[in-house]
């Protein structure tokens, strides 16, 4: 019996139908099918879990029990939601344009799932198949310009926002959809201002990895170890305890990503666009069913999506000292896990603020992002920049103490 039905060759001499097997998986398109569909499965599932445990900590915070008679501590009421949103009626109004109104929601899902696929969740494994050494590595698309593919899909993530507003045919969805427009052009900047300080600092660590210098896995990997091995000197011995993360020496930029990054995903408090006081539901008061329910989902992957950006490029990704030397499946299953823990700790924060903070009015909401966030951003790029040009080639020569 040979491989031909999956494979132009037959197998070799000794080749057993698993290892044959094993390595057609392996093959480019059928690895990358393979990781779409993982990935795919993945976020299904943790929305269901960010969901549930948003509801319980917030009830907590607020002394209420939150979800308890659906499943076990009511973890399925998710699921009966979605089942719930899955027949019901799906209404569209008179006066929407049909066919933009159906794209939206599209749109909002597949720009929210297509964000998360440069981020790596594990450290990359060698495997050896039939005599070869072949790498896993536990990202869909390692681009080499994954922060700008990031900045690109958040962009084109508000035009579901927008197109939603516009063909539902209502002005309460329009003005949902204006303020998206706004609030999007305003933090879409001071992420940018905060994600460019990231790889300014990570090219100090770069050796030899110029054409790989805004590639997530790239930007993780430079991340590991502690601070002893960039600082050294006298206090060698303290940073030798302290994980080279760029959150230390960042932490300002790391500050304006987060604020940046609740604004990009319309959670509170800068949930104008849906604004229920104002604006009975924004954007997606027309909406109903599934239509609705992929709006719902796009918002907590985009969450998820922001959360794990954040872990990657500010808490070192997958890295954790004391299981960076580790190998094998072992190793791989640890560095997932401390990717999950770092991803669901900045979720925790979104939770926190949401039940914490109340709802900014607009022009609060703009003077935040234009003249607080990106002034702040641009003070600490040309800052950085000096600092970081000294560090590297030192003072000018007509510098009088150079």
């Amino acid at each position: 019996m040979d491989c031909a039905w999956f494979e132009t060759r037959s197998r070799t001499e000794g080749e057993t139908l698993m290892d044959c097997l094993t390595e057609f998986l392996l093959t480019d398109w059928v690895y990358a099918t393979v990781s779409v569909v993982v990935v795919f499965v993945i976020l299904l599932n943790i929305t269901i879990l960010m969901v549930w445990l948003e509801r319980k900590i917030v009830a907590d915070m607020q002394d209420r029990l939150g979800p308890m008679r659906a499943g076990p501590f009511g973890i399925l009421q998710t699921v009966a939601d979605g089942i719930k949103l899955l027949f019901k009626e799906q209404i569209m109004p008179s006066r929407a344009e049909k066919w933009v109104y159906l794209l939206a929601p599209a749109i909002a899902v597949i720009t929210a799932f297509l964000m998360f696929l440069v981020v790596p969740i594990a450290k990359p494994i060698s495997v050896l198949i039939n005599g070869q050494i072949r790498t896993l590595d536990f990202v869909v698309m390692d681009l080499n310009i994954g922060v700008l593919y990031i900045l690109a899909i958040s962009s084109i993530a508000v035009y579901a926002v927008v197109l939603a507003g516009w063909s539902s045919g209502s002005k309460y969805p329009l003005l949902g959809g204006v303020r998206a427009t706004a609030q999007a052009i305003s933090y879409e900047a001071a992420m940018g201002l905060s994600l460019v300080s990231v790889v300014m600092y990570s090219s100090l660590a770069d050796i030899g990895g110029v054409n790989n210098g805004l590639s997530v896995s790239h930007l993780v990997e430079l991340q590991s170890g502690t601070l002893e091995n960039i600082f050294g000197g006298r206090a060698a011995f303290l940073l030798k305890f302290v994980p080279a993360w760029n959150v230390w020496p960042l932490i300002i930029p790391f500050a304006i990503f987060i604020i940046a990054a609740l604004a990009e995903t319309n959670r509170a408090p800068f949930d104008l666009a849906e604004a229920e006081q104002e604006i009975v539901g924004g954007f997606h008061t027309e909406y109903s069913g599934m239509r609705f329910a992929m709006f719902f989902l796009a918002e907590y992957v985009n969450i998820f999506t922001m959360s794990a950006v954040g872990a990657s490029l500010f808490l070192g990704g997958y890295h954790f000292p004391p299981f960076d030397g580790l190998v094998g499946w072992l190793g791989v299953f640890l560095s997932f896990g401390v990717f999950i823990t770092k991803v669901m700790a900045i979720f925790f924060l979104f939770i926190w603020l949401r039940a914490s903070v109340p709802r900014f009015r607009y022009d609060q909401l703009m003077t935040l992002g234009w003249k607080r966030l990106i002034p702040i951003g641009l003070v600490w790029l040309v800052a950085s920049t000096l600092v970081l040009g000294v560090r590297q080639f030192g003072f000018p020569d007509w510098v009088p103490f150079a």
